[in-house]
């Protein structure tokens, strides 16, 4: 089988390494896997393909800022890569992130519709059907239901500045997409596919499949060259992990935390910018990203607890990677969260109740973190492993191949 993914990095951040990882499962399968890329690119045991350039993201970029058109910029970039396509000659194309000013769609699924080619679409976050946004759980908007317009989030990435084009494009995209005869939406949690099941998406096949974590790579590690570097004897470590930390994935109910935690509790806040690190309370450890699997495993084997308090988790990758290690889990009951927190792994809590997620957090520390680490492991083992979750995209590939 020849496979060509389109997303916008290459083994870089989390959708990148995801295309990387179902890439490597295709060549072990002895297909051929390829991967278009429109930002940054990672080493990669797939063949690669450059979309666009720099100089035209920032065209896409202006286009963006000032008109709200995104995803409708880098024509040239697109119109080159369709060709290349073309000579590729794909048996089966698969989609992530389309937004990160790189790739016109229009141009793309005007191909795609044409091409008859089988089109799976990995959606890890909700910007293929709404007129902006990539996640709407900030103002709990519903628009994106029947017709975008008016957009709340305009000023939010991808941001725009001065015109609210939500009505248009939510018109485009919902011809555009709906008009590939046949496409496959792969959500990655059960969240997301029932958000899917009332858009203009809902005609199309939806298949769920979860976003796993390398299990070899995510266990328990000694953290005591930590407890050294940090000074953490007799502390009990709650720990927070995103990149970019924001409000919407709760860094102000990291400071409100803060104010409420005892004098042995330690908060950890991992994926900080410098500027970030400079404004934290005192009892706040901010740590910059870590990039590397065993150093998270450490931070992650270390906490007595991990909190989650984002408010748009279209899956939670961190939350697994904390359980795979052991570490018990507090976050909201939005989103995608409280699939993943099963009896015995953690507590989920009313969204923006920050005395209850104190009082889980507490409830945890007191009954010991030994309680709960056998039920996280074997949770992740039995619904997350990576190997087990991307065992069913070639299952996928499969099917459509021997239609």
């Amino acid at each position: 089988m020849k496979i060509l993914q389109i997303a916008a990095t290459v083994n870089v951040g989390s959708t990148g390494r995801i295309a990387e990882q179902i890439g490597q499962k295709v060549i072990q399968n002895s297909g051929e896997s390829t991967i278009a890329y429109g930002r940054y690119e990672g080493s990669s045991k797939s063949n690669k393909i450059k979309i666009g350039n720099k100089f035209e993201q920032a065209q896409h970029l202006i286009l963006t800022r000032i008109f709200d058109k995104h995803g409708f910029g880098s024509v040239k970039g697109t119109n080159i890569f369709i060709e290349k396509i073309k000579v590729l000659n794909p048996d089966i194309i698969h989609l992530h992130n389309l937004h990160g000013y790189y790739i016109n769609v229009q141009i793309l699924f005007n191909y795609l519709i044409t091409s008859k080619k089988p089109v799976i679409w990995t959606l890890h976050d909700c910007w293929a059907y709404t007129g902006h946004c990539c996640h709407y759980t900030r103002f709990e908007c519903e628009k994106w239901k029947t017709q975008c317009f008016k957009c709340p989030l305009s000023n939010y990435y991808p941001q725009s500045l001065f015109i609210d084009n939500s009505f248009v494009n939510y018109r485009l995209k919902r011809e555009l997409f709906t008009s590939v005869e046949d496409l496959t939406l792969v959500p990655v949690s059960d969240w997301l596919a029932n958000e899917l099941s009332h858009s203009f998406l809902k005609s199309k096949r939806i298949y769920p499949i979860h976003n796993g974590v390398d299990t070899n790579k995510f266990q328990y590690a000694d953290p005591s060259s930590l407890i050294e570097k940090h000074q953490l004897w007799g502390k009990k470590i709650i720990l927070g992990v995103a990149n970019p930390w924001s409000d919407l994935k709760g860094l102000k109910d990291f400071i409100a935390l803060s104010y409420l935690a005892e004098k042995d509790h330690q908060i950890i806040l991992i994926g900080l910018t410098e500027n970030q690190i400079k404004d934290l309370p005192k009892n706040i450890i901010g740590i910059t990203k870590l990039s590397d699997p065993k150093d998270l495993a450490k931070y992650y084997s270390l906490a007595d607890v991990f909190v989650n308090p984002s408010i748009a988790e279209s899956f939670g990758l961190v939350t697994v990677e904390a359980m795979a290690c052991g570490t018990p889990v507090v976050g909201y009951n939005v989103t995608a969260t409280p699939e993943l927190v099963k009896p015995g792994t953690g507590y989920i809590v009313k969204k923006g109740d920050i005395q209850s997620l104190f009082e889980k957090i507490s409830l945890i520390l007191k009954n010991g973190k030994l309680n709960y680490q056998e039920n996280c492991r074997s949770n992740v083992l039995n619904f997350y492993d990576i190997e087990k979750q991307f065992d069913k995209y070639i299952k996928l590939y499969l099917e459509k191949l021997e239609k």
